[in-house]
């Protein structure tokens, strides 16, 4: 495609949308032109001329002179069928849907190679941070171990306004949704699924194997109280959603948790709407990535990266796949936890392999102690809202 304009069908004009429509017209070195966008309702206003705005998907997918279908909607199902349908007439394609790709990337990387097209989706896990592409070109071999981060921005613009100033969880969350950085119903940011997707995009990028959501452990900040950030704070530390994927042992284990996480640690200082990826490597130790992780145009920005990387024909070679040396997906792995509960019957302290703390009062109760992730993943008590969890360092 080098040299040539590329002429781009856009499905969703949205936060993210609207974001690459103004970073792709304040860019001048990308031969790239929006040709048609599909939007749902033809009548809501929309900022610039309505002759871009089409609600046949056909428009875009049967049209032979759009090389590059950019998907940026919110339905899961209908965003699959989209892309789908366009890798199957030769486009390429650009994605920023997560949870679309997080469930179906075993098909996803079939149709790719069926159909011999790329498919890119680096805005789909850290907004600005270029963490896929650095995963497949420079860690492109088995020596990485692990791969954690901060990956949601909604909860980390959250938990920032919490221990920076005091606010409370609901007026922290309200403006964050004001900002643009979480959605209306919150529940995906909150409960820890949004970041899940991403790590299950990572899992596959960084090691090679492929894993389905559900098998991924996740646990929001959707039950933090005030007695769970006055633990944080007594211990000079503060509260991160975190995902996480390590191997260990010839395996590979992942999850989504809150963590008490101390000043000496990089993720500490990662404030506000920004992520910040750790990568840890044999060789390198530690390398760390930071940069803004939700809002239209920074998600926009790693949108407009991949539809100029089709300009060069670059596409994922998913190397670590081809090496077929991957590591298989445990859950078989013990996690020091801080786990709060207001009486006995509401948690099962059987489950712990040690506990070398244990608090008591008349309104709060937690121990702290080691415990099996899967133990975790399958314990009904964490449903209860009087029960909460930390991972500590």
């Amino acid at each position: 495609m080098e040299n040539k304009i590329i002429n781009l069908g856009i499905f969703g004009f949205g936060c993210v949308g609207q974001g690459l429509y103004e970073v792709l017209n304040r860019t001048k070195g990308i031969n790239a032109r929006i040709k048609k966008i599909c939007i749902k309702d033809p009548n809501k206003s929309r900022p610039i001329d309505s002759s871009y705005f089409t609600t046949d998907k056909n428009e875009i997918l049967e049209d032979p002179t759009i090389d590059v279908v950019v998907e940026l909607i919110n339905e899961t199902e209908a965003a699959f069928e989209i892309v789908s349908t366009a890798l199957r007439n030769g486009k390429a394609v650009v994605s920023a849907s997560k949870r679309m790709i997080a469930e179906n990337l075993a098909s996803l990387y079939q149709l790719q190679a069926e159909n011999k097209v790329p498919f890119l989706y680096e805005a789909s896990s850290c907004a600005s941070i270029p963490i896929i592409r650095n995963l497949e070109e420079y860690y492109d071999n088995d020596l990485l171990n692990a791969v954690e981060g901060i990956c949601n921005g909604s909860t980390n613009y959250i938990l920032t306004k919490i221990f920076e100033e005091n606010l409370s969880f609901e007026t922290a969350l309200q403006q964050a949704q004001e900002l643009g950085f979480a959605e209306t119903d919150p529940t995906l940011d909150i409960e820890g699924y949004d970041p899940k997707f991403k790590i299950v995009i990572l899992l596959l990028h960084a090691f090679g194997t492929f894993v389905k959501p559900e098998e991924v452990f996740n646990f929001g900040i959707h039950h933090l109280n005030d007695f769970d950030i006055q633990f944080a704070k007594q211990r000079n530390s503060t509260i991160k959603l975190i995902g996480h994927c390590r191997r260990n042992n010839g395996n590979v284990f992942a999850f989504v948790l809150p963590h008490l996480v101390k000043e000496h640690n990089l993720l500490y200082d990662v404030y506000n709407e920004y992520n910040g990826i750790l990568l840890e490597s044999a060789f390198t130790d530690k390398q760390f990535f930071v940069g803004k992780g939700a809002g239209g145009t920074a998600t926009g920005s790693a949108v407009l990266s991949d539809i100029s990387a089709l300009l060069y024909n670059y596409r994922y070679e998913y190397k670590k796949i081809k090496q077929n040396n991957q590591p298989a997906f445990t859950n078989d792995v013990k996690l020091k936890v801080y786990l709060r509960y207001k009486t006995p019957d509401q948690v099962d302290l059987t489950e712990f392999f040690s506990i070398e703390e244990k608090y008591e009062s008349s309104t709060w109760r937690y121990v702290v102690g080691t415990i099996n992730l899967q133990k975790l993943k399958d314990a009904a008590w964490l449903k209860n809202k009087d029960v909460n969890l930390l991972v500590l360092e």
